[in-house]
């Protein structure tokens, strides 16, 4: 189904669904699809193509599947966010009984009040960081303004890269299991450094915390 237009709907159905459930492999997704179109325009040079014709339909699918899966994951987002805001006492209760859900719930909330949400870029890369991050601001009730350009940005960044990856896998090895296990691979690093990033300023203060115990 790459090569038509249902490919853009599986994307963006599997990303708007996937801050609900967050098994759902729609990095993978995004990946698969772009290193297909790519492996395929590749082999269609291989037989004749233009460079500048294979060139410019690279282009345009790459950008037409960033836009999807970005527009896709900031739907995801403030439907989630509306969702935790009109039932914050529901979602309150339930990140509360997790130190962790509660930990993530303060740090974005501290980030957002600075105007520095780069965590919620971070979080969109980090598994099942998207879901706290857009459930937790609209439990504490954080703006659309502050919430929406940072959503937004983390979309646009989440997508190209998963984009990238996909293109660059199927321009260097084809359509093959080994360049889309590749670039999932790369895509699973960024989270686990997102992961590692984002659980920096909490090493922090519990080392600063026992420092002060003794």
């Amino acid at each position: 189904m790459s090569d038509t237009p249902w490919v853009y709907a599986i994307v963006g159905l599997s990303v708007l669904l996937d801050v609900f459930v967050p098994i759902l492999p729609s990095g993978v997704l995004v990946i698969t699809a772009a290193t297909t179109a790519a492996g395929t325009r590749t082999a269609a040079g291989a037989v004749g193509v233009s460079t500048s014709v294979r060139g410019d339909a690279d282009l345009a699918e790459m950008l037409a599947l960033v836009l999807c899966a970005a527009t896709a994951s900031v739907l995801g987002d403030m439907v989630a966010y509306r969702l935790a805001w009109r039932g914050g006492d529901r979602f309150d209760r339930a990140i509360a009984r997790s130190r962790r859900l509660t930990a993530a719930q303060e740090r974005l909330g501290a980030a957002l009040t600075r105007g520095g949400g780069g965590i919620v870029v971070l979080a969109r890369f980090a598994p099942a960081g998207r879901s706290v991050v857009s459930l937790g601001a609209g439990v504490a009730h954080r703006t659309v303004r502050e919430f929406l350009p940072w959503s937004a940005l983390a979309g646009l960044a989440w997508a190209a890269y998963g984009v990238s990856l996909g293109y660059v896998g199927g321009q260097w090895l084809g359509v093959s299991w080994i360049s889309t296990a590749m670039s999932v691979f790369a895509l699973f690093a960024a989270g686990s450094a997102a992961v590692f990033l984002m659980r920096r300023p909490e090493r922090r203060a519990e080392a600063f915390t026992a420092a002060g115990s003794d």
